[in-house]
């Protein structure tokens, strides 16, 4: 009985010496998905400002208090707004900005498309003519003027 205090005083004692500072992988993973507050569109993992510095010791205290990943984008969002994640966290603007990619695209290749078809369509009502009796006979008839001609100048 008398070893078990001790035992337990000593186990306390070294739970914290056990416990390792997140490693520079775990603090770039949470930092690849945030943004610098500086520069613009770059992530916080390649950036070198101060300030990236500064948030990375954030994240690097964060994990060290326990914090979850998610817990600590949610906490950066919270102070400095959705511009520090690169797509947004609150479900509306997230499936906005989604869809406005492909809303814009379907909007330009649309009339793009019904374009083509109207060309297509004038284009095969014109050839009718072209393939007319009348129509051959009155090529014939120009080619034969033509060829004349050019036998003329010999």
């Amino acid at each position: 009985m008398k070893w078990i205090l001790p035992a337990l005083v000593l186990s306390l004692l070294t739970l914290p010496a056990l416990a390792q500072p997140p490693s520079d992988d775990e603090v770039n993973e949470v930092a690849a998905r945030l943004y610098c507050p500086v520069c613009e569109n770059v992530p916080l993992d390649d950036c070198e400002t101060a300030a990236c510095r500064q948030w990375k010791a954030e994240i690097r205290h964060q994990l060290d208090a326990g914090q979850s990943p998610r817990a600590i984008i949610d906490d950066f969002v919270a102070r400095f707004g959705q511009q520090v994640v690169g797509t947004p966290t609150d479900p509306t603007l997230r499936a906005l900005a989604l869809v406005t990619p492909w809303a814009l695209a379907l909007g330009a290749l649309l009339p793009g498309a019904l374009l083509l078809r109207r060309w297509a369509r004038q284009r095969k009502a014109a050839s009718p003519l072209q393939d007319a009796p009348e129509a051959q006979d009155a090529q014939d008839d120009y080619r034969a003027r033509v060829e004349a001609d050019l036998r003329a100048r010999r």
